[in-house]
């Protein structure tokens, strides 16, 4: 096999799907509207869900210094514990300040988390640097709990511009192109790297690991615990999706939108 010019490889990921039109259009418009919201004052932000966490004595990828010859002991199979079970991470990342925040979930993911941990960064950071804020700008990849098609992702998001009166402006990166979230290589990955190799026995483990990630080029994250409960299979229908203030955009109106609070905003934000 050599001589004929074969050797072992592994496949590798280069194919991004289907060529989309206006895919490289739907990202300039996402870069101005960023530029736009930045040169404003306004924040600007990149949210996602990073993948779950075993919570346990489980293998985590990479090395980390412990005495020479005695390792870390971990489980041999990474089946789900009873007790702890797994985490599902949200970030929002300030595009201006280069802050991070994560909600660390104990339940399940549906849009419902998805708004309340922006909510949540909102009540911690983000109305701190704001304090005259009137829009948000979240960008977000197409899919999951946060997807373009989700009706649960706009109705949690009207309520929550409700309780803030912020402007809450939305653009999806083109489908196929999640990598390209710039949450993923200004945030996650460090993350990923500051946890390289320290099994995640407890949630107190995985948010101190979180809050601790730095970087030199002054990146700080938040990190807490949500212990809230999110049912998952939640349902909208027509007459709640009616109630939504939804705007579109000329340009790929169901992957570029804003949605407008009620005239009076409350003064209640989970915090």
């Amino acid at each position: 096999m050599h001589a004929a010019g074969y050797s072992l490889q592994a496949p590798r990921k280069t194919l991004e799907g289907g060529d989309y039109p206006d895919r490289d259009a739907q990202f300039a418009h996402i870069n101005a509207r960023i530029a736009a919201l930045l040169a404003a004052g306004e924040p600007a932000t990149s949210v996602d869900t990073k993948k779950k966490e075993l919570v346990g004595p489980f293998k985590n990828g990479g090395r980390e210094w412990q005495p020479a010859g005695r390792p870390e002991s971990v489980r041999v199979h990474d089946f789900v514990g009873p007790q702890l079970g797994r985490v599902s991470p949200y970030g929002i990342y300030d595009l201006a300040q280069n802050t991070g925040w994560v909600n660390v979930g104990i339940d399940h993911a549906p849009a419902a988390f998805a708004v309340e941990s922006i909510r949540r960064w909102w009540a911690a950071m983000g109305r701190a640097v704001y304090p005259r804020g009137t829009r948000l700008l979240i960008t977000a990849d197409g899919g999951g709990s946060n997807g373009a098609r989700v009706r649960l992702w706009k109705l949690e998001l009207q309520r929550f511009a409700d309780q803030t009166g912020l402007t809450i402006e939305v653009c999806h990166l083109p489908p196929g192109t999640s990598r390209w979230n710039q949450i993923e290589h200004r945030l996650f990955l460090f993350i990923t790297q500051n946890w390289r190799g320290a099994p995640m026995v407890i949630y107190a483990a995985i948010v101190s690991l979180i809050a601790a990630t730095r970087t030199a080029a002054s990146l700080t994250v938040g990190c807490q615990l949500d212990t809230d409960t999110y049912p998952a299979g939640r349902k909208v229908s027509d007459a709640e999706l009616a109630t939504v203030r939804l705007h579109r955009d000329p340009f790929h109106g169901a992957w570029n939108y804003i949605i407008l609070p009620a005239a009076t905003p409350s003064d209640t934000v989970t915090s």
